[in-house]
């Protein structure tokens, strides 16, 4: 019977030290195979979001033209210097303008402003930099009328100013389509606007911004 029990507990004891072993084997095998093996995937990283994101996932981003730097042109290029198009100062590039010829106070053109769509953006100055030109002579002078506080422009929201070209009664005058407005003195980018008829100049001025076009019929007071 002691014998039988003695080679049941040797079995038993052969058995474990060769399972040991074995462990110990693959334990030290794993890491040279996965090392030696080139086609074997890069280890992954877990975002936050619980989704699976591997290296070589991030390389073909880039290697795919980078469409992350893409984005980010679209971007400033479309959001104006990296404005993003809301609670902007209007620059004259934000605005869509439209021009009318009226016949009160002798003849005068009525400019209505709009923000492009997508824009929202507000006229700080309460008065255009407008000019004929590049001489002196020829920018307008403004006569003080209309105005309000700051307008917001967004959608449908229209401000309204009046130039008129010809303030003297005299026959001299330079003739010009078209007008060149700003929203401010350092207005990079100036609007030139085609005026609907020709303008003989002589003189100019020009009113304030508002959002009621009565108020904006210019008149030297």
């Amino acid at each position: 019977m002691r014998s039988r029990l003695a080679a049941r507990s040797a079995r038993l004891v052969l058995a474990g030290l060769a399972v040991a072993a074995l462990a110990a084997t693959t334990t030290a095998c794993g890491p040279e195979e996965v090392t030696d093996s080139g086609s074997s995937p890069a280890p992954s990283v877990v975002a936050t979001d619980g989704s699976d994101k591997s290296d070589d996932s991030a390389g073909d981003k880039s290697s795919a033209g980078g469409s992350d730097s893409s984005g980010s042109n679209d971007t400033s290029d479309s959001a104006g210097g990296d404005k993003s198009g809301y609670g902007q100062v209007c620059g004259a590039n934000d605005l869509d303008f439209t021009v009318t010829s009226e016949s009160q106070a002798g003849g005068y053109y009525l400019v209505a402003a709009k923000a492009k769509s997508g824009i929202t953006c507000t006229l700080e100055e309460n008065t255009p930099v407008v000019s004929f030109g590049s001489d002196a002579e020829n920018f307008a002078s403004p006569v003080g009328q209309g105005g309000a506080d700051p307008i917001k422009l967004s959608g449908s929201a229209v401000a309204y100013t009046g130039i008129s070209p010809k303030t003297t009664n005299s026959d001299g005058g330079v003739e010009f389509e078209n007008v060149i407005l700003s929203t401010t003195e350092g207005d990079p980018n100036p609007a030139e606007i085609q005026l609907p008829d020709t303008a003989t100049v002589d003189k100019p001025i020009v009113t304030n911004w508002s959002t009621d076009s009565a108020e904006t019929v210019p008149v030297i007071v």
